[in-house]
């Protein structure tokens, strides 16, 4: 009587030659990630300088040439809190990705991309403050949270690269955090059209709405 051939236990089948298991190799993606946001927020102190003079400053004049270049300070101050909540929002997305292929390697590297872009559309928004400045600035932040909701969206699609048996909901959730950034920014380009300055205040309502989803 012969015997069949032994069935292999679908618990130890092969992964797919398009997803990678390997820890090792998904933790030295988000380290390197970790370097660029590192590098992008340090890269936005740089940029802050005083107007170019001649001789030593009195005091008055020091005092006076801090105080002008408030846009600077206003600028850095978004651009690093966003930079923030980009990296906050990375780092969930990749507690609950257990795996990565090419695609998800290659929608990361764009990301990153943009991220480190981001000091300088943030020097022309500190010295020009203007409506176009405004504009191209929120249209780089919508960029950048468009592929941080790629990411989440190609790598929880049928759970391609995420746990099995993730909630449903969870996903729904990360996906809607996911969109916050570059719906507000997105929002704002229309408000520049209108008023700049209107379009700048409405950028708050990024840190209101990651407070409450």
């Amino acid at each position: 009587m012969t015997k069949k051939p032994a069935q292999p236990n679908p618990k130890h089948a092969a992964a797919p030659e398009s997803a990678h298991h390997g820890k090792l190799s998904l933790e030295r993606l988000v380290f390197f990630s970790d370097g660029v946001f590192a590098i992008a927020v340090t890269l936005l102190a740089l940029e802050i300088r005083l107007p170019a003079t001649e001789g030593t400053l009195t005091n008055m004049q020091l005092l006076h040439n801090l105080e002008v270049i408030w846009p600077k300070y206003l600028s850095y101050v978004v651009s690093f809190m966003v930079i923030g909540f980009f990296w906050m929002g990375h780092h969930k997305k990749f507690r609950l990705i257990e795996r990565y292929d090419h695609s998800l390697l290659m929608l990361n590297l764009l990301l990153l991309m943009v991220i480190a872009f981001v000091p300088f559309p943030t020097s022309v928004l500190s010295a020009h403050w203007n409506q176009t400045a405004t504009i191209f600035y929120a249209l780089t932040m919508t960029l950048a949270g468009v592929l941080s909701a790629a990411i989440w969206w190609y790598a929880s699609r049928h759970n391609r690269l995420v746990n099995p048996h993730l909630d449903p909901q969870q996903s729904r959730r990360e996906m809607l955090r996911a969109l916050v950034v570059p719906g507000v920014f997105m929002f704002s380009v229309g408000l520049a059209l209108i008023n700049a300055d209107l379009a700048k205040f409405s950028w708050l309502l990024i840190a209101l709405l990651e407070w409450f989803i």
